[in-house]
């Protein structure tokens, strides 16, 4: 009947709505949100539904419920204790900014039943602010403010000064400063803080104002999405009172002394923060602050974090809790008659690693005004543990000296908040824990006893990889301890040289598996199933046909918990990362471990001139008699094309035709090799053969890396000839070009062979009358150049083109070193020759023709 009479209640109350305007800038805003009626055990919820993640705020009885809140609201949203007793349910919105502005939806839920109770319409405006800087001309910089609260996406700050031409002072966009466009009397005089995204301070500091820089400077700040926001500073440089000349010298040592002394003093006092730095999981810490100074019965002391969170208020001789973030509430205390002594430390119980940061500590007077202000920092060293895959268990350490009663509970979770292990009433509760853990993790014996709270986790994989938190309660549900541990499981590597017969992706477990779990291995890049096992047999109709006839996984696999794949005939082209997922008869997760495999590209390396080299591919794979086996090189181009049991020469490139041979039955005797004649270097590249099954699917993939070393030819000065070797295939096309030119930006043209004949008029002055090339030559297939009379300055690197209609269609280059002789006198006095080694030019990295 209770629920009957909530049930129509739900359905009963009307739904309200208002519209709320603030500025930029305030400290807070109230969305209202009341109601008469509270059903029992209710959960209230404040939402805004143009977010991807809506969720805003969640309260019900235990407290607040943030585990769902969209993080851009992390720490800056609270409603009161008692909002569920008194009906009140208006929601603080600390620091609001611009995109802050929407709809707020307040929704009170209660046994599944939903209603709304109010829309707000907030909409939060950009506030123009105007400051006023004055300064001396020759002080060492100035300081132009501009700040906002929050930088919620990629932001562009520019600082401009509309009286000149160009206007822009200095510009910034994300982590860099932009200054192609600046005004060139403020170069390198300006600068903003590295961290200014992060904390929203976009102040511009000038070094050495003049007069003339006196004017109004506008700072505009543009966030991605939202209006831009503006920031006018007057800037008055003022001229230096001067003083008499022995009056100057006197006060410029004085001053020079005190500037030192003030500034040694102020450096100490402000920019070197004290740190504190404490291990994750201690107890408490105390954040130091004392003062000397005489502090009246009437001032305030407040703590903030470096959010701007209340962590502590002292006021009117006692502590006000009312006034603290509730993160802080029963986790913070300070001296008695802390104004007497001057000892204003805090002391922070149960820190956690998130609360890392600057905490100031500000006194004020009964007028508000700052009679003191220190900045603490606190730090926490998080222990992080590494482990190789392989490993039988891994221990997270957690340890205390604290006494801990019988009822306390121990839980350890990770970031996604998924449940680890959970220790409670001198127990484990497995039925608690996320099932991926289940049989996995072990707490020691006596651990209330000995404080040693550490965990095992057994079989750890790279899935594993995450930040474990050990939180220990008390009866009443309050955190005596919390620490945590970064855990990082490294992923095997598997290498091997592609042409293996297989390859082993291992993976070993001594979980117990269910009868009825189902085995996956998947690659990452394109989510192909490799193998999948199920229902105690492998299901080859569920797997990828890249994969079909190559893979295979042991007998029995989930009572030994070998779950190791082998693959067979890898390639270079099954270089990925392979996860390997266990499942529940429910499709929940039991295990994931992942595996790096890397198949090496086999590399072949010959000297040009040889007559042939083979690029080799073996394999075993049976293959049908339709498949289409296709070379290609880096570039694309169709090498070698066999289909329908023969080979397919018109789908060849020209730079490749009647200079490819393959096998007969290659798909037979599964030997893929091809043979490529007369390489030169400009074959240097990737070839890649790949072998694609009648509908078009992939079966077979494999790279090599040709290398052909460039010619070299060696002579003395004073030869009659040289000749510059290149030999090709025979009955080349007679509308052929052949040209050979010095191999560097913008060479001479040696020789070229045009429409039958030599073109003297073609060549560089240089080689005229010196280059000679065979007869019949497009016919023989020879195209080597004959240098005469060569000389020193002969020495450097040439290269022969091939082409058609304007295309290179091969090419080979020849590195010409001419020894140079050098006269030397002997005893006798008689004038010898001495041959002298000159190097020729340097090989060229790319291949430029």
């Amino acid at each position: 009947m209770k629920m009957f009479v909530v049930f129509v209640i739900l359905l009963h109350v009307s739904q309200h709505a208002s519209a709320l305007e603030v500025y930029e800038g305030v400290e807070s805003v109230l969305l209202l949100c009341k109601d008469t009626s509270v059903p029992v055990d209710p959960t209230l919820l404040w939402t805004r539904h143009d977010l991807s993640l809506p969720v805003v705020h969640q309260h019900s009885l235990t407290g607040d419920e943030l585990r769902d809140q969209n993080q851009r609201y992390r720490r800056r949203t609270s409603m009161k204790t008692d909002s569920l007793r008194t009906g009140d349910f208006s929601l603080t919105l600390r620091n609001p900014i611009t995109s802050d502005s929407g709809t707020y939806i307040c929704t009170i839920t209660a046994f599944g039943n939903e209603r709304t109770l109010t829309e707000v319409e907030l909409q939060v405006k950009v506030s123009h602010q105007v400051f006023t800087v004055e300064v001396y001309e020759g002080a060492e910089s100035v300081l132009l403010p501009c700040h906002i609260p929050f930088v919620s996406g990629p932001t562009t700050v520019m600082w401009s000064r509309y009286d000149l031409n160009p206007p822009t002072v200095h510009q910034r966009q994300q982590e860099e400063d932009e200054l192609t466009d600046q005004n060139q009397r403020y170069r390198d005089r300006t600068s903003m803080k590295t961290d200014a995204l992060q904390t929203g301070d976009f102040s511009l500091t000038l070094r050495k104002p003049h007069i003339f820089d006196s004017s109004n400077y506008t700072c505009t700040i543009r966030v991605t999405g939202e209006e831009p926001r503006l920031t006018d500073v007057q800037l008055q440089v003022k001229e230096p009172y001067t003083f008499p000349a022995e009056a100057s010298v006197i006060l410029a040592v004085l001053a020079v002394a005190a500037i030192v002394g003030l500034g040694v003093y102020l450096w100490k006092l402000f920019y070197r923060v004290p740190q504190v730095e404490v291990n994750s999981g201690v107890e408490s810490v105390q954040l130091a602050c004392k003062t000397t100074l005489h502090l009246p019965e009437d001032a305030k002391v407040e703590w903030m974090d470096s959010n701007f969170e209340k962590v502590h208020v002292y006021k009117n001789g006692s502590d006000q809790p009312e006034e603290q973030h509730q993160a802080y509430r029963d986790r913070t205390k300070m001296n008695e008659d802390l104004l007497k002594t001057g000892d204003l430390s805090l002391t922070l119980k149960h820190p956690t690693d998130g609360e890392a940061g600057k905490y100031t500590c500000t006194v004020y007077n009964k007028e508000r005004k700052i009679l003191l202000k220190k900045r603490v920092e606190l730090q926490f060293k998080v222990p992080q543990v590494e482990v190789d895959s392989e490993v039988k268990s891994v221990q997270l350490p957690c340890k205390t000296t604290i006494h801990l009663p019988r009822d306390t509970k121990v839980e350890w979770m990770v970031k996604s908040s998924k449940k680890v292990h959970v220790y409670q009433n001198s127990s484990d509760w497995p039925e608690d824990q996320d099932q991926s853990y289940r049989g996995r993790t072990e707490l020691r014996r006596n651990l209330l006893k000995t404080g040693d709270l550490s965990l095992t986790l057994k079989y750890p994989t790279d899935w594993d990889t995450d930040t474990y938190t050990c939180t220990v309660y008390n009866n009443r549900k309050k955190i005596l301890i919390k620490k945590e541990v970064v855990l990082k499981v490294k992923v095997p590597q598997v290498e091997v040289d592609s042409g293996v017969e297989s390859v082993q992706l291992p993976f070993n477990t001594t979980l117990h598996l269910p009868e009825d779990a189902k085995v996956e291995w998947m690659e990452s890049k394109y989510d192909l199933k490799v193998h999948v096992y199920k229902n105690g047999s492998d299901q080859p109709e569920k797997q990828h046909q890249r994969y079909r006839g190559r893979t295979k996984m042991n007998e029995d696999l989930l009572k030994t918990g070998d779950l190791s794949l082998t693959l067979k005939y890898p390639t270079d082209w099954d270089t990925r990362t392979y996860t390997c997922t266990v499942y529940s008869r429910e499709g929940n997760i039991l295990l994931k471990r992942k595996v790096e495999l890397k198949v090496r590209v086999p590399q072949v390396e010959v000297d040009s001139g040889v007559e042939s080299v083979q690029l080799p591919f073996n394999t075993t794979l049976h293959l049908p008699e339709d498949a289409k086996v296709e070379w290609k090189d880096k570039g694309s181009r169709m090498v070698y094309f066999h289909q329908n049991g023969s080979d397919q020469l018109e789908e060849q490139h020209q730079a490749f035709r009647d200079r490819t041979k393959m096998n007969e039955d290659l798909l037979k005797t599964g030997d893929l090799s091809l043979t490529l004649k007369y390489p030169t270097d400009g074959d240097t590249r990737t070839y890649t053969c790949t072998v694609y099954s009648r509908e078009g699917n992939i079966l077979l993939k494999r790279k090599v890396e040709l290398k052909v070393r460039v010619c070299q030819v060696e002579v003395e000065e004073g030869a009659e000839s040289v000749q510059l070797p290149f030999r090709t295939t025979q009955n080349l096309p007679e509308d052929a070009k052949v040209k050979w030119r010095e191999n560097k930006f913008l060479g001479n043209i040696l020789h070229v062979y045009k429409n039958g004949s030599d073109q003297p008029d073609k060549q560089h002055q240089v080689y005229r009358d010196r280059t000679k090339m065979n007869e019949d030559l497009l016919k023989t297939g020879d195209l080597s150049l004959t240098l005469k009379y060569p000389t020193e300055r002969d020495s450097g690197r040439y290269r022969c083109l091939f082409l058609r209609k304007a295309d290179i269609i091969r090419w080979n280059t020849v590195l010409l070193k001419v020894k140079g002789r050098v006269q030397v006198q002997d005893q006798t006095g008689d004038t010898r020759n001495r041959s002298s080694s000159i190097d020729p030019t340097p090989l060229m990295a790319d291949q430029s023709v």
